[in-house]
This record gives structure tokens, sequence and C-alpha cells, in this order.
């Protein structure tokens, strides 16, 4: 299994939520434009039928369209952002092995912004794809 993460540990993000550390996935924010996600599948991941378990192929499109909204404002891709909305259409059976979740800006504006994503297999199997709208969170409203 060849690994998809980039060479510059910099640009990972790992255990920094406990989601993240429950799941095991790892964000990369090494392309300005598409926040991903990568999640080395095992049997841990998989449901009764040995497939990706449909909630954690959501975690991983959701959190790769969190970080590409963040990307918009915030290089190191940590400013925080809330979905407001999404839906994720599974279209193929997701198996062992390298996972990446990207996402794509379609528009939006100043604090809403619409993100498509794509979690593919390392052989680039397609197996879910999702639409968002995400919203940036005022730093007045973190405390």
């Amino acid at each position: 299994m060849n690994s998809p993460l980039p060479e510059e540990e910099a640009c990972l993000i790992r255990d920094e939520t406990g989601t993240q550390k429950l799941v095991g996935y790892i964000v990369d924010v090494s392309d300005p434009a598409h926040g991903r996600c990568h999640l080395l599948v095992d049997e841990r991941h998989l449901n009764r039928h040995g497939a990706l378990h449909g909630g954690i192929a959501v975690t991983l499109l959701d959190n790769a369209s969190g970080t590409t909204g963040s990307l918009t404002v915030d290089a190191s891709g940590k400013a925080p952002f809330l979905t407001v909305s999404m839906n994720t259409q599974f279209v193929g059976s997701g198996r062992a092995g390298w996972m990446t979740a990207t996402g794509s800006i379609t528009g939006g504006g100043r604090s809403l912004v619409f993100i498509d994503a794509e979690l593919r297999h390392e052989d680039g199997t397609l197996v879910a794809k999702s639409t968002g709208v995400f919203k940036r969170v005022p730093q007045e409203k973190l405390a």
C-alpha cells in the first residue's frame, strides 16, 4: 500500500481532536485549495459486510470539506468552520487500504462556503461524494 501522505510532515495534522484520535485519520493541508483527509482503513473501520462503514466515510468527507473551508482564510487549515448541511452519496464499496477524501470549493461568500468532496480508495475507486454548506465561525464566538 503506497501512502498518499505528502513528504512534508509540517502540512499534516494528527491527533488534534478526540474524533481524529478515535478514528485515526490524518488531515492534510499541503494544497491550499483542497483540504484532504487520509485514513488507512483496516478491520476497525469496516461494517459487518466487510466494507467501509458509512459513518466513517461521512466523517472523512466532512473533515476534508471543513479543512477546505478553513484553508480559504488560514493556511494552517485550523480556522473553525461548522457544517451547516451536507448530503452524501455512496457510490462504491470501500475496503481496506488508504482512503483519501478531498474537498473543493464550488461557491459561497464571506461566511458561507459551498464545498464538494470525494472519497477515493488508493486504487482510484470512487467510494462516496458529498455536497455541503459550511460556515466560518467568527472569532468572537469562540470563547
